[in-house]
């Protein structure tokens, strides 16, 4: 089995976060996606703390997926530089995990 990745991508709100999960999924980058609305960031942006509200959007993909999702991440997200973090999963359900990698790519 190849190695899987949960991708954790921030977006202006839910409805961009479902905008471009459903790009993601309809491409095969990812078999599934997760939105989480209602989050609050806090960062350093130019030399100034920012605070925001945004939703998150959790991709599971093939790890060879990610350098092509993480592009089409940015091909459509309104962020200048999108936070697009690819996380190695370490272990789960086989049969999951299995359906993970039959469904990206």
């Amino acid at each position: 089995m190849p190695d899987l990745a949960l991708v954790y991508i921030t977006t202006i709100d839910a409805v961009q976060a479902l905008a471009i999960g459903r790009v993601l999924v309809a491409e095969r980058l990812a078999a599934c996606i997760n939105v989480l609305p209602g989050m609050t960031s806090v960062y350093r942006w130019q030399g100034r703390i920012e605070e925001a509200q945004e939703a998150v959007l959790i991709a599971k993909t093939r790890a060879d997926q990610v350098a092509a999702l993480s592009a089409r991440v940015r091909a459509l997200h309104t962020y200048h530089l999108p936070c697009v973090v690819a996380l190695t999963i370490a272990d789960g359900d086989p049969e999951y995990l299995a359906w993970i990698e039959q469904e990206s790519g």
